[in-house]
């Protein structure tokens, strides 16, 4: 837990993840416990292959553990159907990966509004929310833009608002500065702890960049399988 406070809003449980290769179980993931609560922002490190991006995918619902359970408040989303899932991912966990897989079809303000109207929100309103966040990330001059006219650390932003546009309960960010340059990656962490700061938004954050996560609530190495929480 953390001085954040809050009511757990997320819970995995004796999560595991084994693959087979070679004739050889392969063991990413070893019994792994964690709980975030509201308002909280919790970085995953650990060295490449360790297994974080596998504990995202389990935790935002895009992979299956071969054992364990990961809740959302009461809700434990592996008992859902297939498309109640879906639903259920598209409403209450935002995702922020290393490459932002904005549609170039679009312009910003397009991208940033699509899982609201995906989720069947009232357009107006997800237009509303969505200018709201472009301009909260320093992107209001930039909301006709398309992808191509926009930098790497404009195009992480626009993606970072996309993932709040539904208001989440948990943003969940894959090396999200991975393909960034320093001084772009000190401006996300800088943006990541000001969502945090102003709308409480509650963050899970993999990486293996030790400055991106020295200002977050708690920090945990990923190592054998299992969390090691560091001071």
């Amino acid at each position: 837990m953390s001085d954040a406070g809050g009511k757990a809003v997320f819970q995995a449980r004796g999560l595991t993840k084994s693959f087979s290769k070679g004739g050889r179980e392969i063991h990413v993931l070893r019994g792994l416990d964690l709980t975030l609560d509201a308002g909280e922002i919790v970085a995953i490190l650990g060295a490449s292959g360790a297994g974080k991006s596998t504990l995202l995918h389990l935790a935002g619902g895009l992979d299956v553990p071969t054992s364990g359970m990961v809740s959302y408040g009461d809700r434990e989303i592996f008992l859902l159907g297939e498309e109640d899932l879906a639903a259920f991912r598209n409403r209450r966990i935002g995702f922020v990966f290393q490459m932002h897989y904005l549609l170039s079809e679009f312009n910003c303000l397009e991208n940033v509004m699509m899982p609201g109207i995906i989720a069947g929100f009232d357009r107006d309103e997800v237009r509303a929310r969505a200018e709201g966040l472009l301009r909260q990330v320093g992107l209001s001059e930039r909301m006709d833009h398309r992808p191509g006219e926009l930098s790497g650390g404009e195009q992480q932003r626009a993606a970072v608002a996309r993932a709040l546009v539904n208001e989440p309960s948990v943003v969940l960010a894959d090396e999200p500065t991975g393909n960034l340059d320093s001084g772009t990656a000190a401006s996300v962490r800088d943006l990541f702890l000001e969502l945090n700061r102003s709308r409480s938004t509650t963050f899970l954050v993999a990486t293996h960049n030790r400055e991106l996560a020295s200002k977050f609530h708690r920090r945990y190495l990923l190592r054998d399988g299992v969390l090691h929480q560091e001071s």
